[in-house]
């Protein structure tokens, strides 16, 4: 079997103390690791935000993954690419350090150009989704509503939900006609990530269906 290195990273003390998020990503990396042959040696996991030009400075783990990738010729595998950043210059820098990175959502196939594309099309809808919650705020204030943070944040969160529902749009539609419990099973057993890196459940198929009507 081919050998590789396994990343792990959420962003909250609160996701790191569940386990939850970790969790997930650790049993989507081993379901991956089976199909595709490789044997995972060493598995590091960062509780971390992705965010910022230091962000590689501020995750010892990464830096821990890239360094035992190199000494053992072997890629680091992650789950899904925002596990590694959202940012494109970021993902661009890593490139720089000449050790493959596989996604395990994307494939073992997805070359580094492909790494790039989807870096970039993640930036984007970041920052669509912050215009239009500016936009939104600026409705409201216009309306006469006084904001506070708790709204700031309710209106992020409402956009981010429904741009994670958007982005399942396709695989819901392939399992139309099929009830909240049968999807969930079917969802699970595809290994599709929840927002939060829990199981799907009826109640979160429901959920995402209703942003998507």
């Amino acid at each position: 079997m081919k050998p590789a290195i396994a990343y792990t990273r959420v962003s909250t003390t609160g996701q790191g103390r569940s386990g939850l998020g970790l969790e997930a990503q650790e049993a989507a990396l081993a379901r991956f690791a089976e199909a595709e042959g490789y044997r995972l040696l060493q598995t590091f996991s960062e509780v971390e935000t992705g965010k910022g030009a230091d962000a590689l400075d501020r995750r010892p783990q990464l830096n821990a993954a890239l360094s035992a990738a190199r000494k053992l010729k072997a890629p680091i595998i992650v789950a899904k690419l925002d596990r590694l950043s959202r940012d494109v210059h970021f993902i661009s820098g890593l490139m720089t350090h000449r050790t493959p990175f596989i996604v395990a959502e994307l494939g073992a196939d997805a070359d580094p150009f492909m790494l790039h594309l989807y870096a970039a099309l993640a930036e984007k809808e970041r920052r669509l989704i912050s215009q239009r919650t500016k936009d939104a705020l600026a409705v409201r204030k216009a309306q006469g509503v006084k904001l506070g943070g708790s709204n700031v944040k309710s209106l992020a969160n409402r956009d981010e939900a429904r741009a994670r529902a958007e982005a399942l749009r396709p695989v819901f539609s392939e399992l139309k006609g099929l009830s909240a419990n049968a999807i969930a099973k079917e969802l699970n057993a595809l290994a599709v990530p929840t927002p939060t890196g829990s199981p799907w459940s009826a109640k979160t198929v429901s959920r995402v269906q209703g942003r998507l009507k």
